[in-house]
């Protein structure tokens, strides 16, 4: 995953990929070791994931990396492609929302269109589970509620911060823990964050956030619990489109 994946998997396979579409897979070899790869990733940049026999991941990782030494690749773990798949917009399951499966009551149970992922109903397909709740739903005025992308006011993080005396801090990692989320001018709770982490790249707090669809529109004032210390602030925070980061290269 990065800007350099294409050129790191070319010099690895000595093969041309810049024709695989985005989401689509073809067999290949590395090292002399088949293997599948597939134009897909869990991140908002250009990649690939290469599907190999276990038995030989240690030969293929090798070659992986020596093809990629020249191109400065690091190895990246879970924590790392957590912080991506969010500035990214990817959601997250048992995250950003509850499966149906697992779901025990209302407020845990999501359709696709809450989501953001209407564009993946079909509803001209032959029945299938759910079909006809997903039809009744979109033919009403629209959903309740909307998951949406926030941006938080560094200034006011700053400043629960330094009413305790201390220098600002946030995590390196996304914290996947619920926060409640609040009217623009307080009040009762109106939903909550899912996700909530730094953007190394955009240099500001943001997160996943499901609202009443009256907040969904770009520009939205909201507040989010930010606790210092042990103490429950809010923060200011405006609803922005996903996903945060867009790289064109992405699905070139």
């Amino acid at each position: 995953q990065g800007p350099f994946a294409r050129a790191v998997l070319e010099a690895a396979t000595r093969e041309k990929f810049v024709t695989l579409g985005y989401f689509r897979r073809r067999a290949s070899k590395l090292a002399g070791i088949p293997i599948d790869v597939s134009r897909t990733g869990y991140t908002g940049d250009l990649g690939y994931e290469v599907w190999i026999p276990a038995e030989r991941a240690v030969e293929a990782w090798d070659a992986l990396m020596e093809a990629g030494a020249a191109y400065g690749i690091r190895p990246a773990g879970m924590l790392a492609l957590d912080v991506v798949r969010l500035e990214a917009g990817l959601i997250l399951l048992e995250v950003d929302y509850t499966s149906a499966r697992h779901a025990l009551n209302p407020e845990q149970n999501y359709s696709p269109y809450e989501l953001g992922l209407g564009r993946l109903v079909d509803l001209r397909k032959a029945d299938f589970v759910g079909k006809l709740a997903l039809g009744r739903e979109a033919a009403a005025t629209g959903v309740k509620r909307r998951l949406v992308g926030v941006t938080l006011d560094w200034y006011g993080i700053e400043g629960l911060y330094q009413a305790q005396d201390l220098p600002p801090a946030i995590s390196a990692s996304v914290d996947r823990s619920p926060k409640p989320v609040f009217g623009a001018r307080g009040g009762s709770q109106i939903g909550r964050v899912t996700s909530l982490g730094w953007s190394p790249i955009l240099k500001q707090a943001i997160g996943l956030a499901s609202v009443p669809s009256t907040y969904e529109a770009p520009g939205s004032k909201v507040q989010v619990e930010w606790t210092v210390e042990g103490r429950r602030g809010r923060v200011e925070a405006t609803v922005v489109p996903l996903p945060f980061l867009d790289l064109p290269r992405r699905r070139a």
